[in-house]
């Protein structure tokens, strides 16, 4: 049977002081940490709920943290409040073996002193209780937990912990739910409820719809926590399913055509359920303006992407020359991070589109804008790419057929084939390769070649001396 959700009682004014000194050396070890490479300073409470008092046997309290750190890993560099990330920690006087990877630490003084904290995710008893919320519409304290009551959840689904997570962290309930809990915590409406809600308005089938969500109403503004959706059973995510039919020598070129055949769905089904606009010279003006900024920020931070910034930017002025010209351009809301990690293939083999959150990096307000769908077609065509070059030996025109199976799926759909409009895509394929050609110096040097293949193709193929 699941927990009951406690009314909140006033936390402890001691309690991050408790947690202070664990927190400094747990948080910067997770992998959905965003500030690694920089000290944490210090933290400060945004919000605390008490699901489970922390007294009792066992505690569990939902927190919203802002680590401090400072602006760079130089050293004497000003510290400032940084990211507020949501914690579910739990409290018990010792842990059972099957939760000792979970593990926090034990506070030496304030009021957990003497207790043991743990990431309660792991504890299927507090996992019963976060669903039990959602089941029943539970609100405690700030936080709301809500549901579309037209889907039936039962409270006998055996949760489990994805561990194979990057931004955020996931529960699977019984195979049947899977509960998304979004760590870097921003106010606002969020795209990752928002689309999947407008699509499901539309009975798009491309996309799970959401059963539930969690949100914290904190001085007047509204945070999402969490997004509990229709588990995909059985399903194998697009990067997987391509790298293995590559080391199998398989055709890939129908699931690509396939593939392109959802995303033409969800974009018509956004294109229906919310509003688009028309992009001329002078919001085209601005996308370029933003684009030559990133390419002129990597072009100082990669020397080996110097000698084709002039290429990579003729790119870009080909779309500027359009706008000038009289050229107009539909945007709408997209996915925004769109590749073949963010794509489900079910056992009958149908596709669905998951997480809809955008870049993480950026802010809510730029990934809610509306933008052509060029842009969610690139990110596609890039990963195709990546996923080439991630077998050995290179299978040399395996991306090639799978851009051309995408573009022509996608056509079949929506009516209009990606690769009538040259100018753009080339322009977002070169923003999102820029994009690529940073990320890996910083991170996966050894992949730095896979990006920069791509940018001597769009740059014309010919370096400046």
């Amino acid at each position: 049977m699941s927990e009951t959700v406690t009314s909140p009682v006033t936390t402890s004014p001691g309690l991050l002081a408790s947690l202070d000194p664990l927190l400094r050396e747990w948080l910067p070890r997770q992998r959905w940490f965003a500030g690694k490479g920089r000290p944490v300073t210090g933290f400060s409470l945004v919000a605390a709920v008490e699901l489970l008092p922390w007294n009792a046997k066992l505690g569990l309290l939902h927190l919203l943290v802002r680590a401090h750190q400072p602006l760079s890993a130089a050293p004497g560099a000003l510290s400032h409040p940084g990211d507020c990330y949501q914690l579910l920690i739990g409290v018990r006087e010792t842990l059972p073996p099957r939760l000792a990877p979970a593990l926090i630490g034990h506070p030496e003084k304030g009021p957990l002193a003497g207790r043991t904290v743990y990431e309660a995710l792991h504890d299927p008893r507090a996992a019963d209780l976060l669903l039990e919320a959602l089941r029943t519409g539970t609100q405690v304290g700030a936080l709301r937990f809500e549901r579309d009551t037209r889907q039936e959840l039962r409270e006998d689904l055996v949760p489990r912990v994805v561990t194979a997570e990057q931004s955020n962290s996931s529960i699977i309930y019984g195979d049947t739910f899977i509960l998304k809990l979004l760590r870097r915590i921003l106010p606002g409406v969020n795209p990752d409820l928002e689309l999947p809600l407008a699509l499901a308005h539309e009975h798009c089938p491309r996309v799970p719809a959401p059963a539930g969500w969690m949100v914290g109403d904190l001085d007047g503004d509204t945070y999402v926590l969490g997004v509990l959706q229709r588990f995909v059973r059985g399903a194998t995510d697009g990067w997987d399913l391509a790298l293995r039919e590559l080391t199998k020598g398989e055709d890939f070129t129908g699931e690509a055509r396939a593939l392109g055949r959802a995303t033409a769905e969800v974009h018509t089904a956004l294109a229906r359920a919310l509003p688009t606009v028309t992009l001329g010279h002078t919001q085209m003006d601005t996308l370029v303006d933003g684009m030559i900024e990133r390419l002129d920020a990597a072009v100082q931070a990669v020397p080996a992407l110097r000698p084709y910034a002039p290429g990579l930017r003729s790119a870009f002025d080909a779309l500027t020359e359009l706008a000038a010209e009289g050229e107009t351009w539909t945007a709408q809301r997209i996915h925004g991070d769109l590749h073949l990690g963010q794509c489900l293939q079910d056992p009958a083999g149908d596709w669905s589109l998951i997480d809809f959150e955008g870049e993480p990096s950026k802010p809510l307000a730029e990934r809610r804008m509306p933008q052509p769908t060029a842009r969610d077609i690139a990110g596609m065509l890039r990963s195709f790419d990546y996923a080439a070059h991630s077998h050995e030996p290179l299978v040399s025109d395996w991306a090639d057929r799978c851009r051309a199976a995408y573009c022509t799926g996608y056509a079949e759909v929506s009516g209009r084939d990606p690769r009538s409009e040259p100018v753009l895509l080339r322009a977002y394929e070169t923003d999102k390769a820029i994009y690529e050609v940073m990320y890996e110096a910083r991170h996966r040097p050894d992949w730095l070649p896979v990006p920069l293949a791509a940018v001597q193709r769009l740059s014309g193929g010919i370096a400046a001396s």
